[in-house]
């Protein structure tokens, strides 16, 4: 949701509009007309017919022959550009790989985006459940997730709650935590525990667990390190899997430290 209070002033009308049209676009799989696009934009159906034009023209959606539209494979061509910015020097994808094929478990980075936890990077691992919400640039749910507790832990209290408050603590599920207090007793115990967990908080049957890479002072700078796995795994394995975890931080943070 767009705070409108923070609208700039030198706000292009028609650039808006077209990213609106082609959000509207991207949330409708099996395609929008013309009339459909402007309704949902409250735009006139004028106005949206010359955006879509336009839209069409670069390769960011497609017409077919019912006349409805999607997206364009221009948006993956941006898409595949921000996960290769993201991931940063090709030895920290690498670390992330080895680490998939030596434990099974899919490994992901993530840290603060525009001030929002955001994952950056992500390597599959047979053995992790299938998570199709958990791919680079998902910034959502950093409450019920190990790679945004880490992160958030590095924030002051202050900090802390007011991005709860902005973001909310949304009940993924049953054991999602949604009060602040045991929010915080769950981070004090990750940091004394040196990781931090969380089973079955985002999806049933899935635990998380994450280490911070590189802390720093300036928050977009910090990354953190999570792994997915099978709950009954973390269980009887969570000693080991911080183990490996910090084994493959460390290479990461070597790899970050190449970046120019």
């Amino acid at each position: 949701m767009r705070d409108p209070l923070a609208e700039p002033s030198d706000l292009i009308r028609s650039v808006s509009r077209a990213l609106r049209v082609l959000e509207a676009v991207g949330r409708a799989p099996k395609g929008l007309t013309v009339k459909q696009i402007a309704r949902r934009c409250e735009l006139t159906v004028a106005t949206t017919y010359h955006l879509v034009r336009t839209l069409a023209y670069e390769g960011y959606v497609i017409r077919r022959e019912d006349g409805t539209y999607i997206v364009g494979l221009e948006v993956a061509d941006r898409y595949r550009e921000l996960v290769t910015a993201f991931r940063g020097p090709p030895a920290v994808g690498e670390s992330l790989r080895r680490a998939a094929s030596d434990t099974g478990y899919s490994h992901y980075l993530g840290r603060f985006v525009g001030g929002q936890v955001a994952i950056t990077a992500l390597a599959e691992g047979p053995r992790s459940p299938y998570l199709e919400d958990l791919v680079p640039g998902f910034d959502e749910g950093a409450h019920a997730t190990a790679l945004g507790k880490a992160l958030l832990a590095t924030l002051t209290p202050e900090q802390r709650f007011r991005y709860l408050r902005e973001y909310g603590m949304r009940p993924f599920t049953s054991a999602t935590l949604v009060a602040s207090d045991a929010f915080e007793a769950d981070l004090a115990a990750g940091d004394r525990r040196g990781m931090h967990l969380e089973l079955g908080q985002f999806r049933h049957g899935v635990a998380c667990a994450a280490v911070l890479v590189t802390p720093d002072k300036d928050m977009e700078r910090r990354v953190v390190l999570a792994c997915a796995l099978p709950a009954a795994e973390m269980m009887t394995s969570a000693r080991v899997v911080r183990a490996k975890l910090l084994a493959v931080a460390r290479a990461v943070a070597d790899g970050l430290a190449t970046e120019v």
